[in-house]
């Protein structure tokens, strides 16, 4: 597994302090953020998923703790908009150039708007997807957040 990928280097152009972990990612995993939390030992409230959605039909990068699901109401009002859903598995690859359990909000190949859950603030780091199936990078919640011009705001149910 190569631990250089677009969101990686995303990361590294923009100066933004990270460490790769690696693990053993399992496709048949009922939730796959669940299974990255316990392969890695952390704590899933610190192991963030990236969803793709899209509000009012425009496409939306959503970052949530992993034993968490995201309120499509909260969702729509993120981005001022009046209906939110999730983005088909297909699409989602399509629109972020990752495949659906490695989709990083870093260095997609098509720039959408983003959020992050505002509950993610409060850990000094968190793991969100390095780009890869099987890989996570560990960095502070502020810096992704400034990195993607993210909305910190409440997003779960």
């Amino acid at each position: 597994m190569s631990r250089v990928t677009r969101a990686t280097r995303a990361l590294e152009a923009a100066k933004i302090a990270f460490t790769v972990h690696s693990y053993d990612y399992d496709p048949d995993a009922d939730r796959i953020g669940i299974q990255a939390a316990e392969a890695l030992g952390e704590a899933p409230e610190r192991v963030l998923k990236t969803l793709m959605a899209q509000v009012d039909g425009k496409a939306v990068c959503v970052i949530v703790p992993s034993d968490r699901e995201v309120s499509m109401k909260k969702l729509a009002a993120a981005f001022g908009g009046k209906s939110a859903q999730m983005m088909k598995p297909a699409d989602a690859e399509r629109m972020s150039g990752y495949k659906v359990g490695g989709i990083s909000p870093f260095g997609q190949m098509k720039k959408v708007p983003a959020a992050i859950e505002e509950q993610a603030m409060v850990h000094e780091a968190v793991f969100i997807n390095g780009g890869q199936r099987g890989l996570q990078v560990r960095l502070a919640p502020r810096a992704a957040a400034t990195l993607l011009g993210a909305a910190v705001v409440p997003l779960v149910a």
